[in-house]
């Protein structure tokens, strides 16, 4: 499998665990995104909805990660062995501050790459379920789902707010 194109899978992967990794590595990529978007805008109440989807971001992450410790047992072992042997001094490490840098115009790109973002994860997700032999991922997969459906609709409301063109029948 190849992510060279959009941030987005290319390629089938071979067994379920792989599909759990490429849900994992859809959420990593938001993560960094909404972070970047955080960093370069000064506009506090869309930090605030970034911020907030990128919380979620990490849950999700998380979630997937648990299930392939649960699922792949070389996993859970490299887990534990990584445990024994890596140390960190701080939890919280002090980064230097940024400077945001974004205009209006690049916001709203990114408002919209973001709603791109989610909506390629709903059909990733809803198709990767499709290769999930297991009740419990399925769940987790569902909960995410539910929650990407949420953050497509919160980012579109930001949309609207900040961008003076219309979009047809979902305005208020």
């Amino acid at each position: 499998m190849s992510y060279t194109t959009s941030k987005q899978p290319q390629g089938k992967p071979y067994c379920f665990t792989n599909v759990i990794r490429e849900a994992a590595i859809a959420e990593l990529v938001a993560i960094n995104e909404y972070a970047k978007h955080i960093a370069n805008s000064n506009i506090s109440e869309l930090n605030e909805v970034w911020h907030h989807i990128m919380e979620d971001e990490k849950r999700h992450y998380g979630m997937f990660l648990e299930l392939l410790r649960k699922y792949d047992p070389v996993q859970y072992k490299r887990y534990n062995e990584a445990k024994e042997h890596v140390k960190l001094s701080s939890k919280n490490p002090k980064f230097p501050q940024y400077s945001a840098k974004y205009n209006n115009q690049l916001i709203l790109n990114n408002i919209r790459d973001d709603i791109k973002g989610e909506l390629e994860a709903i059909v990733l997700y809803e198709d990767n379920i499709l290769h999930v032999p297991y009740k419990d991922v399925i769940n987790v997969y569902l909960e995410v789902i539910a929650d990407e459906k949420e953050h497509v609709e919160e980012l579109t409301i930001v949309l609207m707010k900040y961008d003076k063109d219309k979009y047809g029948p979902i305005e208020e």
